[in-house]
């Protein structure tokens, strides 16, 4: 049985190699570069928001259990330990204000390779503290170190005032 399939101007079937490159082309139109930095720092973004949004009980008011979760739960496994976090209020608060601005900056395309350099140190610290969570944490390094590498794209404040120039893979 004989399927009816697309002949090339010479009547022959077409190559494979050139369905690859337009599949490949299509594949290069849907996924551009401007869009996937988006998207990118978005991703990255919404994790620690929903993070911070939950340590806060009003402006610049951390809520009792962002500072009990740093005194009681929270640990750095370090060689050696596990240990407690130093100054724990200090800590929730940092963490909190951190958790806040970095995506901020990140969805705006703002300071953004700064804003993910923050968050890829959040997420080794968020790694020391749960070790367990390195599927996800990795993740969210790779995002960072994404947009450190190429920077925030088109769509992003730090393109318009042209404090970042396109750098594309």
């Amino acid at each position: 049985m004989i399927t009816e399939q697309r002949m090339s101007a010479d009547g022959s079937l077409p190559s494979l190699g050139l369905l690859v490159d337009k599949a490949s082309h299509l594949v290069q139109m849907i996924a551009v570069p401007p869009l996937v930095q988006l998207v990118l720092r978005v991703a990255l973004a919404v994790p620690f928001w929903r993070s911070g949004i939950l340590k806060w009980g009003g402006f610049l008011k951390l809520n009792a259990t962002a500072v009990t979760l740093f005194t009681d739960e929270f640990m750095l496994h370090l060689p050696g330990g596990p240990y407690h976090y130093p100054a724990p209020a200090v800590m929730a608060f940092l963490s909190g204000c951190g958790e806040i601005m970095f995506p901020i900056l990140l969805v705006l395309g703002l300071g953004t390779r700064f804003a993910a350099l923050g968050l890829l140190f959040m997420t080794v610290i968020v790694e020391l503290t749960v070790p367990d969570g390195w599927p996800v944490h990795i993740t969210w390094a790779a995002m960072a170190l994404g947009i450190m590498a190429y920077g925030p794209g088109r769509l992003s404040l730090d393109h318009l005032i042209g404090r970042a120039p396109a750098r594309q893979p």
